[in-house]
């Protein structure tokens, strides 16, 4: 929700509150029309979502990973979603 923040306990309300807004649509969900797994994918993209998928986030872990490696860490998060987003998508020349 806002992203990796604080101590465990500082997003745990934000978790909660996550969990109760499922539980929620739970109650207004349907069953798949197409079980395909890529249907999903479709279906959202029809809706403008902008998806980041697996192969997405594997690009955001190594740029975070080859951030982190001149200074003999593990990475360097990026922290602002925006960020994280526009590294995932190869919007720019952030991955290099």
């Amino acid at each position: 929700k806002r992203g990796p923040v604080g101590l465990i306990g500082h997003t745990k309300s934000d978790a909660s509150e996550t969990v109760r807004h499922l539980v929620e649509d739970l109650a207004d969900s349907r069953t798949a029309t197409q079980p395909d797994p890529d249907a999903i994918i479709e279906f959202l993209t029809e809706r403008g979502v902008h998806l980041v998928q697996w192969s997405d986030w594997e690009v955001l872990d190594a740029h975070e990973r080859a951030q982190g490696e001149p200074h003999g860490r593990e990475r360097v998060k990026v922290v602002p979603r925006e960020d994280m987003i526009r590294i995932a998508r190869r919007e720019d020349d952030a991955t290099a």
